[in-house]
């Protein structure tokens, strides 16, 4: 086989050559091209082209390949649910060196996509290069594209070492030069069982964590009574619903905090509180209270204030928090209990966590 080389200096000025790449992959060919991590082989997803490439990759038959796509938009064509820390690592994550691994439920698996799938699970990347987006936009078939090397070689990341290894073994390289990270993506797999690093890459578990997390903040005044409250009562519920034990929650990819808009820091809950939350089988007894700061509710994803002052407080502080910021509680304000009896800090409990099972609800449906 000829391999033809095309030089892509400019996505927009080359078109006509991206089409002719496009075209190429249509018709059952392998073409090579530029991403900003390495450099990936571009094969049409059915069983004749996915067969050349098996054997170029000299890889298992039975195992699936890593579909890419040139917009987050084109997901829900193959992924018809997200989890939250789904959606927010999609949004923070693409385009970009990064890799997904989603579940999929069987009935949602059409025949002609099976292919794609492997144990119910498929791998998706939409990588931030121009060429590359603009050369899987042209591909209007579901696209594979795994690494530019042969067995046992380094992925190429750079068109010269591409054409070392494949030259004669595919059907058109795309020269885009030297790829932006040169090391693999990183592969993220987000389960029943929470996330997991799959393979090492571009980004570190650290900033995957980040990258995922749906960050819950309630605030009150003092954030020794009501707020601690909810978000202790919140672990518990967002536990139950993923069927999680709490001290897992943060590896499922939820957080939840409190703080306070005129708090001291450092101050423990009160008694009452600890011991209404103990009643539901809630520990709060290690809370240290915390003042609300521009920077915790920049972080927040979801923030839910006791009362519509403490709404307005937190506008103030942070005019740009209006989206995800509300009341906790859909009857209106929950009043502070600080001085009442146990019962008054009973009833105000019993309110919370009924607006707390209702929003985690709503949130993880």
């Amino acid at each position: 086989m000829k391999t033809q080389i095309l030089k892509i200096n400019d996505p927009e000025k080359d078109i006509e050559k991206l089409k002719k790449a496009a075209e190429c992959v249509a018709s059952g060919g392998l073409v090579v091209f530029p991403t900003e991590t390495v450099y990936g082989i571009a094969c049409k997803a059915d069983k004749k082209s996915l067969a050349k490439l098996d054997e170029v990759k000299k890889r298992d038959t039975d195992k699936r390949y890593t579909l890419h796509i040139a917009g987050s938009d084109k997901l829900s064509d193959y992924v018809s649910h997200l989890s939250g820390p789904e959606k927010k690592l999609v949004k923070n994550g693409w385009p970009g060196p990064l890799t997904i691994v989603f579940g999929v439920a069987r009935k949602d698996i059409s025949e002609n996509a099976k292919l794609l799938y492997k144990d119910n699970t498929i791998g998706i990347r939409c990588p931030s290069n121009d060429i590359a987006r603009a050369f899987l936009k042209l591909c209007d078939f579901p696209v594979v594209a795994p690494s530019a090397n042969t067995a046992g070689k380094e992925a190429a990341a750079n068109a010269k070492d591409a054409i070392q290894q494949l030259d004669g073994l595919v059907d058109m390289i795309l020269d885009g030069g030297t790829c932006k990270h040169k090391k693999s993506s990183t592969v993220v797999k987000i389960s029943q069982a929470g996330f997991s690093i799959l393979r090492a890459g571009v980004y570190s578990e650290r900033q995957i964590r980040k990258m995922l997390t749906i960050n819950i903040l309630f605030v009150c005044t003092g954030n020794t009574c009501r707020s601690p409250m909810a978000e202790g009562l919140a672990r518990k519920a967002i536990a139950e619903k993923l069927g999680c034990k709490v001290d897992q929650l943060a590896q499922m990819g939820y957080k939840t905090g409190s703080a306070g808009s005129v708090a001291i820091n450092g101050i423990g809950a009160s008694p009452e509180s600890i011991r209404f939350c103990d009643s539901r089988g809630v520990d709060i007894s290690g809370h240290k209270s915390r003042r609300i700061t521009p920077e915790m509710l920049d972080e927040a994803d979801y923030i839910f204030a006791m009362s519509a002052g403490h709404k307005n407080d937190i506008m103030r502080l942070c005019p740009t928090a209006g989206k995800k910021c509300m009341l906790l509680s859909d009857s209106g304000d929950i009043k502070d209990p600080i001085g009442g009896d146990f019962e008054t800090y009973k009833i105000c409990g019993g309110k919370i966590e009924k607006a707390v099972n209702k929003r985690i609800s709503e949130l993880l449906k």
